[in-house]
């Protein structure tokens, strides 16, 4: 056996760590390239209005929710 036990623990926390840094590293930058990827292909799109019977729905489901108080 080379080294102590502690010394080889040591060793296999930092390179697991090491690893895993180095996996979420490059999981981001992918991750921020596909985010500017899709936004560059992807025409923009204007948000939709709200109807006014989606109006009405949300006013009626905020007034029966008032009455349970």
């Amino acid at each position: 056996m080379e080294g102590s036990l502690i010394t080889q623990g040591l060793t296999l926390m930092l390179v697991g760590m090491g690893t895993v840094f180095v996996f979420l590293t490059a999981l981001v930058a992918a991750t921020t390239v596909m985010s500017r990827l899709l936004l560059r292909l992807q025409p923009a799109q204007a948000p939709a209005g709200i109807s006014d019977e989606e109006i009405a729905a949300i006013s009626s489901a905020i007034a029966q929710h008032r009455k349970k108080n």
